[in-house]
């Protein structure tokens, strides 16, 4: 016959494992709601319910206006608890002895504020408070977080030992309990880093990294345009050597994968001598304007997104539907040229010049989004973008 602690230790377990599996469901269930905002699923209507409950929420019992919550703030001091309490679990479950009521205490308090505190967090980042790019991109963060954490939850012994070695330390394909504690700090300081980058701060870092793609189209391009063979059009034609040459190198294995991708990377046409397309007129005018497209990139870093005022904005603020304006311009932008060198690189003068259009256009339109400044009608950057529209407009 069992003994009374038996008895009481038995009991224990079974609730710590009906509530392993109450917390297994709660963030599985969390994270259905993320995914569906981080692949924009999220029906428009729902975004501004929520903009419209946590920008100003009124108290039933006093009846006046309460303070908007920071969804940021929210997000980091929910992750600093979920890394606090998660490691303590990681350490009971490993260390003599296993204290399944311990264990308990832990869960519940994770279950009963921070889980569901970071999924308020991403909620209240409503798209028109923080812009599209902030809710998106902290959905993604915190998504990670519960994917980590559900790892954990799921490594918690149900026979009330425990995790042996293997299960601690990782083998045969598994990184252990350790391993994936770590990986859980990991989600959880993104999370905090994030949060203390703030709106402004990760909106540049975006922006910051679009230029750096730009600039890297814009060197492709300027080398490739000082690449010069005028045999290419014999090579092409000729009669059939080269190719007889490749198959006697594949087949006595002298030609090495290396040297194979290297031949596929250096395999753009170039501009033929003669130039019947006025594919370099096209480049010339291109580089210069590409140029001055990085310059705007870098000015709106400076001028607009560094004196952002504080976000998230009060209902009459214009400056998050701005933004989720521009940032989609300039995001695709960089998609943009990428096809514009492609068809360089293809000697292709009606693909260039449609291309070279829709860059330009999109180059154009961010500039007028950002003229003004966020509180007026005029300032420096508004006379600057005056002359990058009018050097934007030249064809040459």
């Amino acid at each position: 016959m069992a003994s009374s602690s038996e008895s009481a230790r038995e009991s224990e377990l079974e609730a710590l494992n009906a509530l392993v599996d109450t917390s297994i469901q709660l963030v599985k269930q969390l994270q259905t709601v993320i995914t569906q905002i981080t692949t924009n699923k999220v029906k428009k209507q729902e975004a501004e319910s929520s903009s419209q409950t946590t920008s100003g929420a009124t108290n039933p019992e006093t009846g006046s206006s309460a303070k908007p919550v920071d969804a940021l703030a929210l997000a980091s001091d929910s992750v600093s608890l979920i890394r606090a309490y998660s490691t303590q679990i990681s350490l009971f479950i490993i260390n003599e002895p296993f204290t399944p009521s311990v264990i308990s205490r832990n869960l519940r308090e994770l279950i009963a504020s921070p889980i569901p505190g970071l999924a308020s967090a991403v909620e209240l980042c409503a798209g028109t408070r923080y812009t599209n790019v902030i809710r998106h991109d902290l959905a993604l963060r915190c998504n990670q977080v519960f994917l980590q954490l559900r790892g954990l939850l799921e490594r918690i012994p149900r026979d009330g030992k425990i995790l042996q070695a293997e299960k601690k330390n990782g083998g045969n394909g598994d990184k252990g309990s350790v391993a994936a504690t770590g990986v859980l700090w990991a989600a959880c300081d993104e999370v905090t880093r994030f949060a203390k980058l703030g709106v402004d701060g990760h909106l540049a870092q975006k922006v910051e990294q679009y230029k750096e793609t730009l600039d890297d189209v814009l060197e492709e391009l300027k080398e490739w345009g000082e690449e010069t063979d005028e045999d290419d059009d014999d090579e092409v034609f000729d009669d059939g050597d080269d190719v007889d040459d490749l198959a006697g190198d594949m087949a006595s294995s002298h030609l090495s994968a290396q040297a194979m991708l290297d031949d596929l990377m250096s395999s753009h046409r170039h501009i033929p001598s003669d130039d019947p397309d006025k594919i370099r007129d096209r480049l010339d005018s291109c580089l210069k304007r590409l140029r001055l497209t990085t310059l705007l990139y870098q000015a709106i870093i400076k001028r607009r997104l560094k004196t952002l005022p504080a976000l998230p904005a009060g209902p009459d603020s214009n400056v998050p539907s701005r933004l989720n304006e521009i940032m989609p311009i300039l995001r695709k932008m960089t998609e943009r040229f990428g096809d514009l060198a492609a068809a360089f690189y293809d000697l292709s003068p009606g693909q260039i010049d449609n291309h070279m259009d829709q860059c330009f256009f999109d180059a154009f339109a961010a500039s007028e989004l950002l003229a003004k400044p966020w509180d007026g009608q005029k300032d420096g950057f508004t006379d600057w973008v005056l002359k990058f529209q009018g050097e934007i407009k030249k064809s040459n």
